[in-house]
């Protein structure tokens, strides 16, 4: 990669440098966008090709995206391209603080940014939210893809330790929310195979250790729901994203106690990568079933090569 100045005629355009070369594209633009909008969309996206450009004007909303894969996913939305953004968690302090570092980070970007507060805890009030932040959200229109990685703590332990209102629990965030989410996607979507809905989920069901039993079967049935929806949400696309051991800030306790090393020491053993997960690699997962209109009903794998070892 090098530096090069840009030409005063091309400043509005984005170029690629590979080595020495510095290459100029062009590109398809989005089915969904206004005139004024896709006149934008044609100065600012001007130099992508249609491999790079195929979120170019998209609408995307990312539920969890106020940190770890859910910003790394609305980040690489806003550097694909995407016209408008939303993130929502359950803390509107962590909402404010990744929409300032998104603008930090991608001060060149023209993407409209919004965020908006949506707690999946209770199971009293999981309609309500997510109705809410819909309704929010579609003040401004129709989307095009909305990404699900919000999840909390891991319910693990002996099975005999829990209630029947501890399992319950266990699967309001990680299976029962994707779900009530999946409700409003017909009405809040535009119904097309360009528009996708995308879950996070974990690779360890290939995986049987003890004490999983109340993870293992909400992981495992949410592989059986997103083959459903594609199915029930057609021509919307539905797919899942396995992820292995990734660095990100949930992992932040652990290293203020030092004991980083040694749980990565032990992850890392059962990972033929020999590295724990990146944020900008696992995302690229993300991407590939944001674009890839060919793909539905699908779990793509980014775990290092556990499943392997």
């Amino acid at each position: 990669m090098f530096a090069s100045p840009i030409p005063p005629q091309h400043k509005n355009r984005i170029y690629v440098a590979q080595r020495t070369t510095l290459l100029l594209f062009t590109f398809s633009p989005h089915p969904h966008l206004s005139p004024h909008t896709l006149s934008n969309v044609h100065i600012k996206m001007a130099s992508l090709g249609k491999y790079v450009a195929k979120l170019a004007g998209s609408r995307v909303l990312v539920i969890g995206g106020s940190s770890g894969i859910g910003f790394g996913v609305a980040e690489a939305a806003i550097q694909n391209g995407a016209s408008s953004v939303f993130i929502s968690s359950s803390s509107q302090t962590k909402i404010s603080s990744a929409i300032e570092r998104l603008k930090e980070n991608n001060q060149s970007a023209k993407a409209q940014l919004h965020g908006f507060p949506c707690n999946l805890g209770s199971p009293d009030t999981l309609t309500s939210e997510v109705e809410n932040l819909f309704t929010e959200v579609a003040k401004s229109g129709k989307l095009d893809h909305v990404v699900f990685t919000a999840g909390d703590k891991l319910t693990v332990g002996k099975l005999e330790d829990f209630t029947l209102d501890a399992i319950r629990q266990a699967g309001t965030v990680r299976f029962f929310a994707p779900l009530v989410v999946a409700q409003q996607l017909r009405k809040h979507l535009n119904e097309s195979g360009s528009s996708s809905f995308t879950v996070a989920t974990g690779g360890a069901t290939e995986h049987v250790s003890k004490d999983w039993s109340i993870m293992y079967s909400y992981l495992s049935g949410l592989r059986g729901m997103i083959r459903g929806l594609a199915v029930d949400l057609a021509p919307i696309r539905v797919n899942a994203v396995a992820q292995g051991p990734t660095d990100t800030e949930i992992w932040s306790y652990v290293k203020e106690m030092g004991y980083w090393d040694n749980v990565t020491g032990h992850l890392k053993g059962r990972m033929t990568t020999g590295e724990i997960g990146k944020v900008e690699d696992v995302v690229e997962a993300y991407l590939y079933l944001m674009k890839n209109k060919n793909t539905s009903g699908s779990v793509v794998e980014t775990t290092g090569g556990t499943l392997l070892s």
